[in-house]
């Protein structure tokens, strides 16, 4: 049966307004002002005070810790917004190459806001070899914007937090702690240090003169049995000990502890998002010595470099001296994720790249170890004039 289109006067008077719209439009645009619009938005220069980008600093200050640790102070050009467990990436460069790290902010906040934040680095790498020895009050770097979720998440986050620390991951638990005393953050932090000897623990001093009603620190020495400190490993029993009622897990340190804590951890049957972890950075792989060439294009330029099968992707480009982004350092943030043109790479662990990243040829060369010679196309860093 042949549909029968049936006239509607409402339908008419639509019409009518249709043809009136344009003549309308033309009336309001001319009694409209003829100033020319603003250049920029408040929105976009809150966004610019929030989000700087990577920004020039000077070495402020540098104090010895421990025998192979150093806190090092930098003096931004411009505040610094960031929560108290958030990391920042150092970088400078060293000969010809390109480098930067990523390293838990260990100051407060609120510090950050007088431009002044610091970072906590223990001398176990290459660019932290280099800042222990090398670097010098007066030296400029580049920072990176404040990043990483490793933070108090009021929303599913229980308000107490039991913190694992090893070693020198206790710098963000240490930025949280200040950040309690200072009233920018409320809840409850119970932090269980583990370290070989009294003499490896950092900030021992500091930390106990935040202890109060929300912050408690135990201290756990595996190689020493002292007064006044636990023996032995973080475990179970010793969080029992210690710990009651319902609390969020936040841990950072060696693999090996978290591998350690997640086994005594199922004592408590907490839920998968009750636990967090401080990722570790990607480091060297065990394979035999092997030279690929990557083809490199940033923007309107291309590079072609050596690649050791050892190192990541983004190692032999910032060996080349090309500035490549990066944040994590452990294929978390995706910042540095890259259109992988052709070539063959094995990962670093779990793959944690986006659904829609595997399914275009999307990589992240920050442990992406190169298999094959490979081409790449690689965002552009936003670097500061003259870096």
């Amino acid at each position: 049966m042949a549909f029968v289109f049936k006239k509607q006067i409402f339908g008419f008077m639509d019409l009518l307004r249709f043809k009136k719209l344009v003549p309308k439009r033309r009336e309001k645009l001319a009694e409209g002002s003829d100033a020319p619009l603003p250049k920029t938005y408040a929105v976009n220069e809150t966004a610019k005070i929030l989000h700087p980008g990577y920004q020039s600093a000077k070495l402020v200050s540098v104090e010895q810790n421990t025998a192979d640790t150093k806190t090092y102070t930098f003096e931004t050009e411009k505040p610094f917004y960031f929560r108290a467990g958030q990391y920042i990436t150092v970088g400078c460069k060293i000969g010809e190459s390109e480098v930067a790290r990523p390293y838990a902010v260990s100051s407060a906040p609120k510090a950050a806001l007088e431009k002044k934040v610091a970072v906590t680095v223990k001398k176990c790498g290459y660019f932290s070899g280099y800042l222990f020895d090398e670097a010098k009050v007066g030296d400029m770097f580049v920072l990176g914007d404040p990043s990483g979720e490793f933070c108090y998440e009021p929303v599913k986050d229980v308000p107490h937090i039991v913190a694992l620390a090893g070693g020198s991951g206790i710098t963000p638990f240490y930025s949280m702690a200040q950040a309690i005393a200072d009233g920018t953050n409320d809840f409850r932090l119970t932090v269980f240090y583990g370290a070989k000897t009294e003499q490896e623990i950092i900030f021992k001093k500091e930390l106990d003169a935040l202890v109060s009603d929300k912050i408690k620190v135990i201290y756990v020495l595996s190689d020493e049995e002292k007064e006044g400190y636990e023996h032995g490993f973080i475990g179970a029993d010793l969080l029992k000990k210690y710990v009651s009622g319902d609390f969020t897990v936040m841990m950072c340190g060696p693999a090996a502890m978290y591998a350690f804590a997640d086994r005594e951890l199922t004592a408590f049957a907490l839920p998968l998002r009750r636990i967090k972890k401080e990722a570790n950075c990607v480091g060297a792989r065990d394979v035999e010595p092997k030279t690929w060439q990557l083809t490199v294009h940033i923007g309107f330029e291309t590079f072609t470099v050596p690649a050791d099968a050892r190192e990541t992707v983004l190692v032999a480009m910032e060996r080349a001296g090309l500035k490549a982004p990066s944040k994590c350092r452990a294929g978390g943030c995706g910042f540095c994720h890259s259109k992988l043109l052709s070539g063959k790479f094995s990962l670093a662990g779990a793959d944690k790249r986006r659904l829609a990243d595997g399914k275009f040829g999307y990589i992240h060369p920050c442990c992406s170890y190169p298999d094959s010679d490979m081409e790449l196309i690689v965002p552009k860093a936003d670097l500061p004039e003259g870096m």
